[in-house]
């Protein structure tokens, strides 16, 4: 037992070690270039039997833009995630539930061989064996994802008629949990989430030519160190051709062009980010809009200006879908087909006039229903209210915790684009 003992305390001396090579390259301060690289190889998988691949390597995490704080963080995370090991059903104890759906379940679990906290998705899949071990490997490009805005990943596994994803704990939960809590998201909120979405797709688009195909409110994390980031994206085509029939909440977050099953790219995220943010600053999903009246409602105050983007007879609302927060959309439910046939065919949601004109106009250009004229993820990125969101000081880690009721951690937050 002893002599285990001393072993995994050299272990966790080399981890250590190793940890602060990838320190010391993320910071590119490193003069043993191939040292560091292969160092950094057992991380992000990526090969060095050529000089090409390690300048690749380089190159790739000096592009990451990480600042002090993310550095750290990411060490620390890799330093935890050198404590797993194999994963193994026996190995968890479950928590809690933390939320359902996509066809999975997440529950907040101790790994008990770590001692780390983690959420562990269960998807049960009726699959052949081949389809199963494709998945799982496909699963695997996740370990390459380190970004300060994609949340963290443990590993993947098949026991007993169920894919486990393991993943980095986020104890703020979701948007949509803390949209129910605070009825409706501030401006300045919503521009430190855009920041975090937009620079999250773009390290999924730019480092690992990945889409996300379902950006939606439940699928951005926060906590309460301040850090929102985005989970269940669409690594695994294998998965996602397995669980097609689970998917009907999200369509109605999808682009025009996806439900038609036309050719779709990022620019299909982008229009999923514009409508998750207008759901998120008014309190409701925003199709049909709500009319005049309930926005009144909704802000306490008279709605200015052209109204004609409103309503002025109730619809019906999405189908699933409560009423508004504040209790004013008594609509019935709207089945999926017509709701479906409004993205399609009707003009798209808008901001009211309660919100600056720079959120106003980010949101029509995420929300163009012909995808060659959207904006894609380089302008989103330059827009005005982009680099105003980064100008701002918003205290993110202080509205969630308030909004949800969760304690500071004693460590100083970060606000995304500060």
């Amino acid at each position: 037992m002893r002599t285990s003992c001393c072993r995994g305390e050299e272990n966790n001396s080399r981890s250590l070690a190793r940890i602060r090579g990838v320190h010391s390259v993320l910071e590119i301060h490193c003069h043993d270039n191939r040292a560091a690289g292969e160092v950094l190889a057992s991380f992000v998988g990526i090969s060095l039997s050529t000089r090409t691949n390690l300048e690749a390597l380089q190159k790739k995490l000096e592009e990451l833009e990480l600042d002090e704080q993310q550095r750290k963080r990411l060490e620390a995370f890799l330093t935890q995630k050198q404590k797993v090991g194999e994963l193994k059903d026996d190995d968890f104890e479950k928590i809690c539930e933390l939320g359902a759906g996509n066809g999975g379940v997440v529950f907040k679990v101790l790994h008990r061989p770590s001692g780390l906290i983690m959420a562990r998705k269960l998807i049960h899949l009726e699959i052949k064996p081949a389809i199963r071990n494709q998945i799982i490997r496909e699963l695997q490009v996740l370990h390459e994802c380190n970004s300060p805005y994609i949340v963290g990943f443990y590993g993947a596994f098949y026991s007993d008629g169920e894919i486990s994803i393991c993943m980095e704990h986020m104890d703020g939960g979701s948007l949509d949990q803390s949209l129910k809590k605070a009825g409706k998201i501030p401006e300045q909120i919503l521009g430190k989430v855009s920041i975090a979405v937009i620079k999250g797709l773009s390290y999924l688009r730019e480092k690992h030519k990945i889409m996300h195909r379902d950006v939606k409110p439940s699928n951005i994390l926060v906590n309460s160190r301040g850090e929102i980031k985005l989970c269940d994206f669409g690594v695994s085509g294998q998965l996602i051709d397995s669980m097609a029939n689970s998917f009907v909440g999200t369509r109605s977050y999808m682009s025009p062009e996806r439900l038609q099953g036309t050719h779709y790219s990022v620019q299909s995220d982008i229009w999923s980010m514009g409508l998750s943010l207008v759901e998120m600053a008014i309190g409701r999903f925003p199709i049909p809009p709500p009319d005049a009246k309930e926005l009144e409602q909704i802000f306490n105050d008279p709605i200015v200006g052209d109204t004609s983007s409103c309503e002025l007879s109730p619809k019906p609302r999405p189908p699933g879908r409560p009423a508004s927060s504040y209790g004013h959309d008594s609509r019935p439910p709207m089945a999926i087909f017509e709701l479906l046939d409004y993205i399609v065919n009707e003009p798209p949601p808008q901001l009211p006039s309660f919100f600056s004109s720079e959120f106003q106009d980010f949101v029509n250009k995420c929300l163009i229903k012909n995808p060659a004229e959207r904006a894609d993820l380089k302008q989103v990125m330059v827009h005005p209210f982009i680099k105003k969101s980064e100008a701002e000081e918003a205290d993110f880690a202080g509205w969630l915790c308030s909004t949800i009721g969760l304690n500071h951690p004693s460590t100083p937050t970060h606000s995304v684009g500060e």
